[in-house]
C-alpha cells in the first residue's frame, strides 16, 4: 500500500472517522440550540407575563405565546434533525434564518429602533445560512429516509 492511499481523506482507517461529524456541523448546532434556547427563553417570560401581568388583550397574548411555542418546536425540530443529519434541516432552518433576518432588520429602523438587537438576530441568521452551504455541512446532513411512504 503507498503513503498516499494511506493518506486519502476518502478512505477512513479508523470505523468511528465515517460516523463523526465535522467541525462546522458542531458550530452549526450551537448555533442552532442558541436560537432555541433564546426562543425557549422568549416563551417562558411570555407565559410567565401572562400569569402575573394582565395584558391589555388576552387572545392577543395567547396568540403570541402560541406561535412562540410553535417556532420553538420548529426550531427543536430542526436542531433533532441537524444532530441526526437529516437533508430537510436545511431548508427548514434557512426560512427560519431569513425569518429571523426579516425581524433584525425591523429592530433596525422605525420608531424603536434597536440597532443591538438587529445585530444580534442578523449575524448568527448570516453565520447559519454560510454554515448551512459549507460543503461539509452538506455532506453531513444529506442522509434522506430509507423509502418514501406509499400510496394507494
Amino acid at each position: 500500500m503507498s503513503r498516499a492511499a494511506e493518506n486519502d481523506p476518502a478512505e477512513p482507517t479508523d470505523p468511528s472517522a465515517a460516523t463523526r461529524r465535522p467541525p462546522l456541523l458542531w458550530v452549526l448546532l450551537v448555533l442552532l440550540v442558541g436560537e432555541l434556547v433564546v426562543v425557549g427563553g422568549a416563551a417562558a417570560y411570555l407565559l410567565i407575563e401572562l400569569v402575573v401581568a394582565t395584558p391589555s388583550s388576552y387572545p392577543s397574548a395567547v396568540a403570541v405565546l402560541v406561535l412562540t411555542l410553535m417556532a420553538a418546536a420548529w426550531l427543536g425540530s430542526i436542531v433533532v434533525g441537524a444532530f441526526r443529519g437529516r437533508a430537510w434541516i436545511r431548508g427548514a432552518a434557512i426560512v427560519w434564518q431569513v425569518l429571523q433576518v426579516a425581524v433584525g432588520v425591523g429592530s433596525l429602523q422605525g420608531t424603536f429602533a434597536n440597532p443591538t438587537v438587529g445585530l444580534w438576530l442578523i449575524v448568527p441568521a448570516v453565520l447559519v445560512v454560510v454554515l448551512l452551504l459549507t460543503p461539509s455541512v452538506t455532506a453531513a446532513t444529506a442522509a434522506r429516509d430509507e423509502a418514501p411512504p406509499r400510496t394507494y
